[in-house]
């Protein structure tokens, strides 16, 4: 068929034209609908699609995360085990409220076994801290310098948890032919109170 021949060919007689029109024709409309298509369906829908690309790789990368928590769960169970383990055991070195008074007492014993002179000893007034409180006892005591070494080692080897904050040492003012070596600690020492639970009285 010549090209010629294209421009005589009647829409209305469709079924009339040559195989190969046909095809060519089919193929066309074929493109045709496509292009639309794409154009007004496709290309509109776009943005949306590099909208929920984005939102898909965010959310790949949180399961990613969730998943490897879940990894280790048994894990963290495990870990989460052993900090309330520790914590029970801290818990138990701070005395209860009964059980202030002997503390304090062992502190002062401490002190005296070590040759140490008290001249203040003053407990003052507890600090609440949330599930415990702070009580804090200024001292003053006289001693060699081995002594109160000696008197802080102590300390830290009671049964209960005891801190030494704000101290200071210096020579006790002597005459100048009184020739001793003692010496000034003034510090705080603080112990912590636990506040008892109805299970901890029981």
């Amino acid at each position: 068929m010549a090209l010629s021949s294209l421009s005589e060919l009647d829409f209305n007689e469709l079924g009339e034209w040559p195989l190969l029109v046909k095809g060519i024709a089919v193929i066309l409309w074929c493109l045709v609908i496509f292009a639309a298509g794409y154009y007004f369906f496709v290309s509109e829908q776009r943005p949306e699609l590099k909208t929920l690309e984005t939102k898909e790789k965010a959310l790949k990368k949180e399961f990613a995360i969730k998943l490897g928590k879940t990894n280790n769960l048994a894990e963290y169970k495990e870990q989460f085990k052993e900090i309330e383990s520790r914590l029970t055991s801290m818990l138990k070195q701070l005395p209860k409220e009964k059980e202030v008074a002997d503390l304090l007492v062992d502190i002062s014993r401490t002190g005296l076994i070590n040759g140490l002179v008290f001249e203040l000893f003053k407990p003052e007034s507890e600090f609440e801290k949330g599930f415990y409180a702070e009580l804090p006892v200024t001292m003053q005591v006289t001693g060699s310098y081995h002594q109160i070494g000696d008197f802080l080692d102590g300390l830290a080897e009671l049964p209960r948890i005891v801190t030494v904050h704000d101290f200071s040492i210096y020579p006790r003012k002597q005459k100048a032919d009184d020739g001793d070596d003692k010496m000034v600690m003034e510090l705080t020492v603080q112990t912590y109170r636990y506040f008892e639970s109805d299970d901890d009285e029981s």
